[in-house]
C-alpha cells in the first residue's frame, strides 16, 4: 500500500512471515535498511535487567548458519556497515550498503534477528565487554545522571531501569535465558523491516518475502506494566568529580499526545542545539556559569520525559537552578508574542530540515515510528504540525509541565 505526501511516498505491506514492511525511495545508490523489534528494557522481567541490550550484543556472535566472523565479514567485505542499538521500547538492527548488496543485507539482518543461537562460549567473552561498557558509563556522570533521573521519575517501574543492566546479574544469564527472552519477544509479528533507498517495493518484497515463518515461538505477550503515580523528588549524590551535574525535569507527554509537538518546540527554545537557546544565553553567555546546558525531550508510547541538564562548578549549582527556573517562569507568565513564536518555528523547521539530510537517522526513525504507531510522517507533515502551533497552545503546555511543584531535581556534587 502506498501512502503519498507532498514530499515522500511510503510503501507499506505485510510479509508472508508476518513481519510488517515500510520503505521509501532514497536519493542515492546507498540503501539504509534494518529490522526494528518491539522489545526493549521495559519488557524485561525483574531478574532480566540488561537482557535486551545483552541480547543485541550476542545476536552478532553466531546464528544457525554463521559464526561471529561470518556475520561481521558478510557486509564489511563489500564496504557495508552493520550495527544495532537497544532502547527502552525497541531494539533496532540496521545496515548501510550499496544498492547492489541489498539482498545480502536483508539476509544477514533476518539471520541475526531470528536465527541467532547465543552460544555459551561467546557469552563468557561478551559479558565482560558489556561489563566494561557499564563501568565506562558509570565513570561518565554526565551520562549516568540521565539514567538515574529517569529512575527517579519512574521509580520501581521497568521504564526507569538502566538499558545496560547490572554486570553481576548478566553473568548469571545462560543461553536458555536469552532464548526464552527472544522466543517471547523476537517474533516477526513484533518486528518491522524498514528500507530507505533506491530499491523498488516489488524487489524489496521479492527479496524479503522468501523468508518464511521462523522457529521463534509465537507466544502471547503480557501487556507492559502500567505507569506508577508520579511524585516530584529532589535528591543529591556526592561524587568525587570536579563538576557538579544537575538535572531538572518531569514526566511529559507520549509521542502521540496532541501536545507533544508543542513541548518539542518549547524544549528547543529553552535548550536546543542552537547557541541562541534561552538557557545557553542565560547560564553560559550572560553569566559564564556553564560550558553545557541543554533541554531534552524523550517520548515513549505512553509517557515521556522532559529535562534540563547542565554541568557547573559545585558552588554555583543552586544559582544555576534558580536561573533555569527564571527562564521557565517567563514561559509561565504569558503566551509568546506572535513574532517570537514565528522565529522559534522558523528555527525549529530549519533544524528539522538539516536532520533529514542524515538518511540513516531518517530510515531508523521511519522504522521506529512504523513499529510503534503503524504510520509514517514526512518532513512536510512535521512542519505542518509545527505551523499549527499557537501562542495559547504553548502557554497551556508550559503551565502543565514547567510548574515548580511538578519538577524533580537530581544533583551530583
Amino acid at each position: 500500500m502506498y501512502s503519498a505526501t507532498m514530499e515522500q511516498a511510503f510503501y507499506t505491506d505485510i510479509l508472508p512471515c508476518g513481519m510488517r514492511l515500510v520503505c521509501a525511495p532514497g536519493r542515492s545508490d546507498v540503501v539504509y535498511c534494518g529490522v526494528a523489534v518491539d522489545a526493549g528494557t521495559r519488557d524485561e522481567g525483574m531478574r532480566e535487567n540488561g537482557i535486551a541490550h545483552y541480547t543485541e550484543h550476542l545476536s552478532f556472535k553466531g546464528t544457525l548458519g554463521r559464526n561471529a566472523w561470518h556475520i561481521i565479514n558478510r557486509m564489511e567485505s563489500v564496504g557495508g556497515e552493520l550495527n544495532a542499538f537497544t532502547g527502552k521500547e525497541e531494539t533496532v538492527y540496521y545496515c548501510t550498503c550499496m544498492k547492489e548488496h541489498f539482498a545480502r543485507a536483508v539476509d544477514v539482518l533476518m539471520d541475526i534477528v531470528f536465527r541467532s543461537t547465543y552460544p555459551e562460549k561467546e557469552m563468557e567473552k561478551e559479558v565482560e565487554v558489556v561489563a566494561n561498557e557499564i563501568e565506562s558509563y558509570n565513570d561518565s556522570p554526565s551520562e549516568l545522571i540521565y539514567d538515574e533521573f529517569e529512575n527517579m521519575l519512574f521509580q520501581g517501574h521497568p521504564l526507569g531501569r538502566s538499558i545496560l543492566g547490572d554486570a553481576d546479574q548478566l553473568r548469571r544469564l545462560t543461553t536458555a535465558d536469552i532464548l526464552r527472552f527472544t522466543h517471547r519477544l523476537y517474533t516477526p509479528s513484533r518486528a518491522v523491516l524498514f528500507v530507505y533507498g533506491p530499491i523498488p517495493p516489488a524487489r524489496v518484497k521479492a527479496i524479503a518475502g522468501k523468508y518464511g515463518p521462523t522457529d521463534a515461538c509465537i507466544q502471547s505477550v503480557a501487556p507492559r506494566t502500567p505507569l506508577p503515580p508520579y511524585s516530584p523528588q529532589t535528591a543529591t549524590r556526592t561524587l568525587d568529580t570536579h563538576q557538579a551535574h544537575v538535572m531538572i525535569g518531569t514526566r511529559a507527554f507520549a509521542a502521540q499526545h496532541p501536545f507533544h509537538m508543542a513541548l518539542c518546540l518549547l524544549s528547543n527554545m529553552l535548550g536546543g542545539s542552537g547557541m541562541n537557546s534561552r538557557l545557553n544565553q542565560s547560564l553560559r553567555e550572560r553569566h559564564g556559569l556553564v560550558y553545557t546546558v541543554e533541554s531534552n525531550l524523550t517520548a515513549y508510547t505512553d509517557t515521556g520525559v522532559w529535562a534540563v541538564y547542565f554541568g557547573c562548578d559545585p558552588s554555583q549549582a543552586d544559582r544555576c537552578i534558580s536561573l533555569v527556573q527564571k527562564e521557565l517562569d517567563k514561559l509561565l507568565r504569558a503566551p509568546l508574542s506572535p513574532a517570537t513564536l514565528q522565529a522559534a518555528k522558523r528555527q525549529f523547521k530549519g533544524q528539522l530540515g538539516l536532520s533529514c539530510d542524515n538518511f540513516e537517522n531518517v530510515a531508523i526513525g521511519m522504522g521506529k515510528r512504523f513499529l510503534h504507531y503503524h504510520n509514517t510522517l514526512s518532513r512536510q507533515q512535521l512542519c505542518d504540525k509545527i505551523d499549527a502551533l499557537t501562542p495559547d497552545m504553548l502557554w497551556q503546555v508550559a503551565c502543565q509541565v514547567f510548574q515548580p511543584d511538578l519538577l524533580s531535581v537530581l544533583k551530583y556534587v
